[in-house]
């Protein structure tokens, strides 16, 4: 059962002090009092309060000062000034020092309690807020999910010592080889950690809009900018701007990107006066940018801006003994995100998994993985279980030959007795789930936009995310 908020209310009238703790009592509140700013600290000091509610003019410590020190000490308290000198200035003075709101005396009940319901609903966002990003700092590792092998400590070894400067870093390897999470790990060890990571796939933004998404635009810009757009690396100011397959810029987009990192300035399309950005930069590409520039398909010269700090992430293939980690690491993301309940990979179905040469890298090991848990009947996942064509000779160990599509969905045929119906509902199920969970990432988490790309409505589609646990 959750707990009453609780409430101290602060004012030297006693009869005040009453009228409140009946008034926010009958609404679920937990009332304590203080008949001074002095009494409310040494309160707070030994309790714990989800708002303070207090009069603006008390002898003593005031309710500007007793502001003043409750936020010194807790930032995230949502504090309600109650005064009879409300003019425009006063508001504005109380508000500057960081109050949620300021309500004027003679107070009406259901405004005292609307603004407190509105003051606590921010201080619960603030303090998940305060927690996610307390978390993310002393969790992230980006070795928990890319391996613990020679190779990769390297990798983690060049990290560590980039992420506390400003140097811009290019990261550099196949597809699914964990460029993303090692951009992530630079920022999450770096002193921007509380500011954003804006990540961009350059591949992915039409040429058209591709100005637009990057440097924004004032409203009337143009035809169809109906709003303000603030773009990619304004939203990065103070933290880190990741270009995922900076290789697919096309030429004209590199010579505006690469005055926009050297000014460190931008321009929204429609604004006279440029504006002043503070980013830290982390570039990756599946190609080699070198041979790209040689080849007149990327600018020299970005190329040279862009690599200070050349990271190269190892291939899968190249460093095998991570597979075991991984898998493990995977299979319980699996588990949970579908409910699976228990699940355990035999020593057979291990060994296939490191011998194979994961042309996908670890993406492709992850999705073969959660195929694998989904597909499987038992607790124990074996070989015949994993629908992935990257096996030698194309077929799982004493299995006939995969069946894969041009949508990449491969399904492994056994060769014993199967319920087909069954077999293909799991499938159809399992193909259902990664679609949908693809085309959700590609629109930011957006259901309206995802449903339409979907053809579905969005309630349909919001059915389909519980049913995946998505």
């Amino acid at each position: 059962m959750n707990r009453s908020p609780a409430i101290l209310i602060v004012d030297d009238e006693e009869h005040i002090r009453k009228i409140m703790s009946i008034m926010l009592g009958k609404h679920g509140y937990s009332c304590r009092a203080a008949s001074s700013g002095e009494e409310a600290l040494e309160m707070t000091a030994r309790e714990s309060f989800d708002a303070v509610l207090t009069d603006m003019k008390m002898p003593g410590l005031d309710g500007l000062g007793l502001l003043a020190r409750l936020k010194a000490d807790n930032p995230e308290l949502p504090v309600v000034m109650v005064t009879a000198f409300a003019s425009v200035d006063m508001v504005r003075q109380v508000m500057r020092a960081g109050a949620y709101d300021c309500i004027p005396k003679p107070f009406e009940e259901k405004e005292v309690v609307l603004t407190l319901d509105k003051a606590l609903d921010r201080g619960r966002l603030l303090n998940e807020n305060r927690l996610l990003k307390k978390q993310l700092k002393e969790r992230f590792d980006a070795s928990v999910f890319l391996g613990q092998s020679p190779a990769m400590r390297k990798v983690f070894d060049l990290i560590d010592k980039v992420a506390e400067t400003r140097a811009t870093v290019l990261i550099m390897g196949e597809s699914g080889a964990g460029k993303e999470l090692a951009a992530r790990s630079i920022h999450h060890n770096s002193p921007r950690r509380e500011r954003p990571f804006v990540a961009v796939n350059c591949g992915a933004i039409p040429p058209n809009l591709m100005e637009s998404e990057f440097f924004g635009h004032v409203k009337g810009a143009f035809t169809g900018a109906d709003q303000a757009k603030k773009g990619l690396i304004a939203e990065s100011d103070g933290g880190t701007l990741f270009l995922d397959e900076v290789a697919e810029l096309p030429l004209e987009m590199q010579v505006k990107l690469l005055r926009a990192l050297q000014e460190e300035e931008v321009r929204r399309i429609g604004e006279l006066s440029a504006r002043k950005v503070d980013l830290r930069v982390v570039a990756a590409a599946n190609k080699d940018l070198r041979e790209e520039a040689a080849a007149g398909r990327f600018r020299e010269d970005l190329f040279y801006r862009l690599n200070v700090i050349a990271l190269v992430m190892p291939p899968l293939r190249e460093r095998p003994d991570d597979i075991p980690l991984l898998a493990d690491l995977f299979l319980k993301q699996a588990v949970e995100k579908n409910g699976l309940g228990r699940k355990k990979l035999s020593p057979a179905a291990m060994r296939l998994l490191v011998e194979q040469k994961w042309p996908g890298n670890v993406r492709a090991l992850r999705n073969a993985i959660e195929q694998g848990a989904i597909l499987s009947e038992g607790e124990i996942i074996q070989p015949g279980d994993f629908p992935f064509a990257a096996s030698p000779a194309g077929a799982a160990p004493g299995g006939r030959p995969f069946l894969k599509n041009d949508g990449g969905i491969a399904v492994h045929i056994p060769e014993e007795a199967v319920d087909f119906k069954d077999t293909l509902k799991k499938v159809a199920q399992a193909a259902e789930r990664i679609i949908i969970e693809r085309v959700l990432a590609r629109h930011e988490g957006n259901r309206t936009h995802a449903a339409l790309a979907l053809g579905l409505s969005r309630r349909a589609l919001i059915t389909k995310i519980q049913e995946y646990g998505l």
